[in-house]
């Protein structure tokens, strides 16, 4: 069965090295976001839709969603098949991505783990709390060349080598 890398384009840093390692993998992309975010700008004009690409299993495709909180994860989780792999920054899409039996990348290269998913799910919730009592936690670093490398690294590892 083919698989497909799912991108949650919700500020994804990393759209354009993910669609580069899923063609180097032969892999079918799903850009999902909001008709807001001009989603076809990711799709290059030479990207043939013709037998030969399709047998290998490289296309890049969007879905547009309505615009509001977690749209787009909605339509990536019902879409989704085991061994399919999803980009995203959200921890709770990453949780039901694993429910799924497929495998969820961090735009900085942190490949989602079932054993420690829950933790990270009580911390985010945990500071989400201390915001909303007026309180300030901190935010993430910059980011980096080396996270960009690592995540290309660790995302052609995923698609070439599934968990």
């Amino acid at each position: 069965m083919p698989r497909t890398l799912f991108i949650d384009a919700d500020a994804c840093p990393v759209t354009r090295e993910s669609i580069d390692c899923a063609r180097r993998a032969g892999v079918a992309v799903v850009i999902a976001g909001n008709s807001t975010q001009n989603l076809e700008r990711h799709i290059r004009r030479d990207d043939p839709r013709d037998v030969e690409h399709a047998r290998r299993g490289f296309w890049v495709t969007t879905l547009d969603v309505s615009v509001g909180a977690d749209s787009a994860d909605f339509a990536i989780v019902e879409r989704l098949q085991a061994g399919d792999v999803v980009v995203t920054q959200d921890i709770g899409l990453a949780s039901m991505v694993l429910g799924r039996d497929a495998a969820a990348i961090g735009v900085r290269g942190r490949v989602y783990d079932k054993a420690t998913i829950d933790m990270q799910l009580f911390i985010r919730h945990e500071e989400k709390k201390v915001r909303r009592a007026g309180g300030r936690t901190r935010g993430p670093a910059a980011f980096t060349s080396e996270d960009r490398a690592r995540f290309k690294r660790n995302l052609t590892e995923l698609l070439h080598y599934p968990r």
